[in-house]
């Protein structure tokens, strides 16, 4: 059977502000003290980018029991509980907080309504840390349902204040439904003025409810960990169209190929443009001769970096710097 011959590129694909801010918080914290830098979970869900961080020389743990006094320490993009924060500030490490401004601004929420006496419904992924840090805002009244069975069962204190939050990361379509069965149960449930969905999650998700239907297949490039490439698959796979998602160029497979003359290609927020291109090298490869970018939304978001990372713009060189006796760097 034929094999592919065209490419469609989805627009937009590939890294978001928060993922492009949390890799350079990590970058210029090892640049201005010196290796290592210790994170917590992964920077972000991409082997391909956890590696390279690790060849500059940042070590990543899950227990903060893991990092050495006095060494300076990343939250990874994803955000953390109220007690990682407090003990992470107790173990006196000098701290970078790499969490996505977008979730953070969940966790804002969470707390200012949990003031006035609200619980909390979270709709997300049990287990995945950007809920068990959401859900960590708190010590009780978050309750977790992961789909609309589960709004069923789910049990609050009260329902005079209930709001509802979401993972960042979700299905667009999932969340709807999910959250249609709360407002259902709860009518007077609270939900948030804009989606807690962020924009980059929405704007792939959109990308490619265009491109499956042009396309035999869709190839999503992504790391089995990220949470909005797994729904990118997901989607395409809804709307009748053959999905695959692969960490890299070498697990692409031949046999997926056969007979689909286009195939569609699209990466979650987490996977950089270079894996992006070795796919598409690897497909042309295998017959394509042409590559074609979809029109689509330009995303020019940026978020600012913490303080004290800074670094002289005039001579590239760290504004200040640890000395090698007491930094990290004499390790």
């Amino acid at each position: 059977m034929p094999g592919p011959q065209e490419i469609l590129l989805a627009e937009p694909r590939g890294f978001c502000a928060g993922v492009d801010r949390a890799i350079e918080i990590v970058e210029r914290a090892i640049q201005k003290f010196g290796a290592p830098i210790y994170v917590r979970h992964e920077i972000v869900h991409n082997t391909y980018v956890v590696n390279d961080l690790k060849a500059k020389g940042a070590i990543f743990i899950e227990e903060l029991s893991e990092v050495p006094p006095g060494a300076t320490l990343v939250f990874s993009a994803h955000g953390v509980s109220r007690a990682v924060q407090q003990e992470a500030q107790a173990r006196g490490f000098s701290i970078f907080d790499a969490t996505c401004p977008l979730v953070t601004k969940v966790h804002v929420e969470v707390a200012k309504l949990a003031k006035e006496g609200y619980e909390f419904i979270m709709i997300g992924h049990k287990g995945h840390p950007e809920v068990e840090g959401t859900m960590g805002q708190l010590d009780h009244g978050i309750h977790l349902v992961e789909d609309v069975q589960d709004v069923a069962r789910v049990q609050p204190a009260q329902t005079a204040k209930l709001a509802v939050v979401t993972q960042t990361t979700l299905s667009v379509d999932d969340a709807a439904e999910i959250t249609a069965a709360v407002r259902a149960r709860f009518p007077s449930v609270r939900e948030p003025k804009q989606q807690d969905i962020c924009y980059a999650t929405q704007n792939r998700q959109d990308a490619v409810k265009l491109l499956a239907p042009q396309v035999d297949l869709v190839i999503v490039v992504g790391s089995p960990t990220s949470s909005n490439s797994n729904r990118l698959r997901e989607l395409a796979a809804r709307l009748g169209t053959r999905a695959y998602m692969v960490d890299s160029a070498e697990e692409l497979r031949t046999e997926w190929f056969e007979g689909a003359a286009r195939v569609g290609l699209t990466a979650g927020a987490s996977a950089p443009e270079v894996l992006v291109s070795a796919v598409a090298d690897r497909i042309k490869a295998l017959g394509a001769v042409s590559v074609r970018k979809m029109d689509g939304i330009e995303e020019t978001i940026k978020f600012p970096l913490p303080k004290g990372l800074k670094i002289d713009a005039a001579t590239g060189l760290q504004i200040t710097q640890r000395t090698p006796e007491t930094g990290p760097a004499a390790r």
